[in-house]
């Protein structure tokens, strides 16, 4: 595997992660957004995809 699809796939999971605890009510999107590193309004846009 390569470096590059390695951190896709950590990527990937933290965002999951994150996004299971904002779904679940326990997070709220200003704190999912400082946990992956973007802005909040970045997260929205994540959620709208």
């Amino acid at each position: 595997m390569k470096r590059t699809e390695w951190l896709q796939d950590i990527r990937k999971m933290r965002f999951e992660e994150a996004y299971g605890g904002w779904e679940a009510g326990r997070l709220t999107q200003v704190e999912v957004a400082s946990l992956l590193g973007v802005s909040e309004r970045t997260f929205r846009r994540y959620l709208s995809r």
